[in-house]
């Protein structure tokens, strides 16, 4: 077995902190915002392709760039990166996401997966013109995926159902491969759709018992529809020498969060439709207290970030050790993130990958040779040992 990571792409900007710049910096102090331009964000993607990352996830919403637009632009600065767009099925039509998907697959040689995004916020959809309820919303993917995957195939669709309706739709070329879907949710009525339609079912990183809970659900569902998905879980990482560094990482992110920024976003938070999302506020409360809910896995980042809100913080074999343990619940994809961006997929590449390759959970997708020492510039070469002493 491999497992397969995956890196994150921030459309909406990076810094050395959590949000934003950081809050009271002391003078001499590191900080600043790093706009989301395409050089920077094709810093992240070679950096994450050249580390063995196999693809790289781009957010969807209101408060970040397109995902479609940002990762198409980003094609032509990497060679094996591929890249999961997060989008928003019904916000186009069905025909046209799916001629989409297929000219970017196509173009790209393969290297487009899609992330199913219902929304989970009702003010968000709103601003996009989506007045569904959050079920209503579900029902209307499940129809919206049904067309885009026969088209997928080739058909020609004819389709009138309560929220979608085509007619003679077929698009010029399929995708060569049909791009994986990757979905996740937690509420009742996420689960029969994830389980009909996706190849990856995605959960935000819980302590480990809660993630077998759901899935064992998910796998309970697909036993009885005859699909078997594959499991993946989304997380960030705080990874360093020594889990004494880690940690000392997490508490400076921390402390750079403004108590007022806590408390706006938790009011912001406390009013979201997401089964997943409430999941992630009851780990932490809204208080800065008590955030390892389970060894190596620390709470902080769910205090000032919507959706996925828990990191692995440790040392690198700690934070091994809880890839392991989530692997061994069968979760075999990991899509993971750090701040900065940057630095922080070296920090997990260099660091954790070759200690989960050593114990035979990753092999690097990458052909390279064996590495050989650059040696140190201008020093002597070491003097010869005379013969016979």
């Amino acid at each position: 077995m491999s497992l397969t990571f995956h890196w994150f792409l921030p459309t909406y900007g990076d810094s050395r902190h959590i949000v934003g710049g950081g809050h009271g910096l002391p003078p001499g102090t590191a900080g600043g915002v790093r706009p989301a331009t395409r050089a920077y964000l094709g810093q992240i993607a070679r950096s994450a392709e050249q580390l063995g990352f196999v693809g790289a996830l781009t957010p969807t919403g209101g408060w970040c760039d397109d995902a479609w637009l940002a990762t198409a632009m980003l094609v032509e600065s990497t060679e094996r990166l591929k890249f999961l767009v997060a989008f928003r099925p019904g916000l186009t039509s069905p025909t046209l996401a799916a001629q989409m998907a297929a000219t970017f697959q196509n173009s790209s040689e393969g290297r487009l997966l899609l992330n199913v995004v219902v929304g989970g916020e009702a003010h968000e959809q709103r601003a996009y013109g989506d007045f569904l309820s959050k079920d209503q919303r579900y029902a209307r993917a499940d129809e919206f995926l049904q067309i885009v995957r026969r088209l997928w195939r080739g058909e020609t669709v004819d389709f009138d159902g309560a929220h979608q309706r085509v007619e003679g739709a077929r698009i010029p070329r399929v995708p060569d491969p049909v791009p994986p879907l990757y979905f996740g949710g937690s509420s009742a009525a996420a689960g029969p759709v994830a389980v009909a339609h996706s190849d990856v079912y995605l959960t935000w990183g819980e302590p480990p018992a809660q993630v077998a809970q759901k899935l064992d659900w998910i796998r309970a569902l697909g036993a009885a529809a005859g699909r078997t998905p594959r499991f993946g879980i989304r997380l960030h990482v705080i990874t360093r020498d020594t889990s004494e560094a880690a940690w000392a990482e997490a508490q400076r992110l921390l402390d750079g969060l403004d108590p007022a920024t806590i408390a706006g976003v938790q009011a912001g938070l406390a009013r979201s439709e997401s089964e997943g999302q409430k999941r992630m506020l009851a780990l932490h409360g809204g208080s800065k207290d008590s955030l390892e809910i389970y060894p190596n896995l620390w709470a902080g980042v769910g205090l000032v970030r919507g959706g996925a809100g828990t990191a692995l913080v440790g040392s690198h074999i700690e934070v091994a050790d809880r890839i392991a343990e989530y692997a061994a619940l069968g979760i075999d994809e990991f899509v993971l993130s750090g701040v900065p961006h940057l630095e922080e997929a070296y920090w997990f590449g260099e660091g954790v990958l070759p200690i989960l390759a050593a114990r035979g959970l990753w092999t690097s997708p990458l052909q390279q040779r064996p590495a050989e020492s650059t040696g140190i510039p201008f020093a002597a070469p070491p003097a010869p040992v005379p013969a016979g002493s």
